[in-house]
């Protein structure tokens, strides 16, 4: 295969590029030297700039293009990696950003070369075609030199979106601001391809799951309030730290008792605070964390029986509970055709393919899954570090590895000159902007 091959040939370069982006990692909203230098080693093509500081760069001709994201940000985490090329700034490519930037740039260079080239070979064969049957007629040179370009047009690849996404580590997220601006209608996107890492899974596997990988992730705030007083006395106060230590053991009961068991659902408290002094029961504390499931009906319901257990559970121990609940991501899911599709490339390039695995992690590329039929994979690594943690760091060879993923799930969402079935992708299209896409497992 012409594009694996030409791929291979850009992975030392960008395998480069991938310590020189986690030595020197920007955290959300402030990406603008990281996508410098992404655009930088990217090939030459239209850019435009969105969500402030990202970009879109257009490679390949006219007509709907395949979108690649790749996430610009680091997270405020002091790196403990140890390695010569590790940030020394504060903030760390801890979820590996910088990895899925030198994959983007390798297949987007391999794309443009093998575009170059079949293009320069075609039209190479158009002309000698053309001028060397002087005897025909000129309908029938027309008719030659017509076929030819179409037979070039579906050989040659589909043009490539690469989405420098900004601010994937923060809410309101960069892809909700990538789809708001409307650049991807714009370009014709087709289909969003995207990978991650995940140190869940052994290197050599990738996983490719149809319908929802990630759940919905919908942040809240807490507020129980009750009367404060002198430890001493708690019979004269309205104990808010009491009440949200059953709050916390109540809402946990809407998991095991509430939910349907076959749906994923986690709430989590991520911090309680509460008082200034150990001699004093405070007036008020507070609470934040998130609510995560796979069931879009389920999570409506789950933000109104979540706030109805907290205020009902705080009301029992004399207090008042407000809630407020700033929905986040969506469900992520995974597009049906793309995913089987982009499953039998992976197994014919030599991976294990593993099509369960499913996460309560969320993501913001589900923002993409909600314009155009998206496909994310996930990429095996060996570490002894997870994902958001300060000593978290793939090898070098991730970087190809994520960069295959990227190139099976780009040639599944491709014209069939490059291995893709454009009729099945149209209906695909057609079905997800028409009357809304079919529930999967869980979405019901």
């Amino acid at each position: 295969m012409a594009l694996l091959e030409a791929l291979g040939r850009e992975l030392p370069a960008a395998a480069a590029l991938r310590r020189e982006l986690h030595a020197l990692p920007r955290v959300s909203g402030q990406e603008e030297p990281t996508l410098k230098r992404v655009l930088d080693a990217l090939p030459e093509g239209a850019v435009e700039q969105v969500a402030g500081t990202g970009a879109v760069l257009r490679i390949g001709g006219a007509g709907p293009a395949v979108g690649m994201r790749g996430e610009l940000d680091a997270l405020p985490i002091a790196e403990q990696t140890g390695v010569p090329w590790a940030s020394v700034n504060g903030a760390m490519h801890a979820c590996g950003h910088d990895v899925h930037l030198a994959a983007v740039v390798a297949l987007a260079r391999a794309i443009a070369a093998t575009g170059a080239r079949d293009a320069h070979v075609h039209e190479a064969r158009a002309a000698d075609a053309h001028a060397g049957d002087t005897h025909a007629s000129d309908a029938h040179a027309r008719e030659a030199h017509a076929a030819d370009v179409r037979a070039r047009d579906v050989g040659a690849p589909a043009p490539l979106l690469v989405v420098l996404q900004p601010r994937e580590e923060t809410f309101p997220s960069g892809a909700l601001d990538v789809v708001a601006s409307g650049v991807l209608g714009r370009h014709r996107v087709q289909a969003m391809i995207g990978a991650h890492v995940q140190p869940v899974l052994a290197g050599g596997t990738i996983a490719c799951a149809p319908g929802p990988v990630n759940a919905s992730s919908d942040e809240f705030r807490v507020t129980v309030r009750g009367a404060e007083g002198h430890a001493a006395y708690p019979h004269l106060t309205r104990d808010p730290v009491l009440a949200m230590a059953q709050v916390i053991v109540a809402a946990q009961q809407l998991v095991s008792r509430v939910a349907d068991p076959m749906v994923p659902t986690v709430v989590t408290f991520g911090t309680v605070n509460a008082g200034s002094t150990p001699n004093a029961v405070p007036g008020e504390a507070v609470a934040r964390g998130t609510l995560r499931t796979m069931s879009r009906k389920w999570r409506e319901r789950l933000h109104e029986r979540f706030a109805q257990v907290v205020e009902d559970t705080a009301r029992a121990y004399g207090c008042v509970a407000e809630v407020e609940i700033l929905p986040g991501e969506p469900i992520l899911v995974n597009d049906r055709a793309l995913a089987v599709r982009a499953g039998e490339r992976l197994r014919e390039q030599g991976w294990t393919v593993d099509d369960e695995l499913r996460s309560c992690g969320a993501d913001d590329f589900a923002r993409y899954g909600e314009v155009a039929p998206s496909l994310m994979m996930f990429v095996g690594v060996d570490t002894a570090a997870g994902l958001h943690s300060p000593g978290f760091l793939p090898d070098d060879d991730a970087v190809g590895a994520v960069a295959e993923a990227l190139l099976a799930g780009y040639l599944a969402a491709s014209p069939p000159g490059t291995g893709g079935r454009s009729s099945e992708l149209g209906e695909a299209v057609s079905s997800h902007r028409g009357s809304g896409r079919v529930a999967g497992p869980f979405e019901g």
